[in-house]
């Protein structure tokens, strides 16, 4: 199953660079890691105006696992968490 993962920008310390890297050193070892990236400016398009997201995520990253269980278990070190923040875990839906 294919998974994205929101990174909220609500946390409650800095995180640091090291962990950061020492995060994405296990991701990358995981084999469930499959990209992703900070999120940047918005442009916004059509007629409509909605809420800028980008005020509040911050970031996304893709998984792969079988097991929703097994990443959720995986996701628990990732500093965001750590740092009293949020993650928002949704699956990407084969159309």
């Amino acid at each position: 199953m294919e998974y994205i993962l929101f990174i909220h920008n609500n946390v409650d310390s800095t995180i640091s660079d090291s962990d950061w890297d020492q995060f994405f050193a296990e991701a990358r070892n995981s084999e469930l890691f499959q990209g992703g990236s900070e999120i940047g400016g918005r442009i916004l398009l059509g007629e409509k105006q909605i809420p800028d997201i980008t005020q509040s995520i911050g970031g996304f990253m893709r998984f792969h696992s079988e097991s929703v269980e097994a990443l959720k278990e995986f996701l628990e070190r990732h500093p965001v968490l750590i740092s009293g923040g949020s993650l928002e875990l949704c699956e990407l839906v084969k159309s």
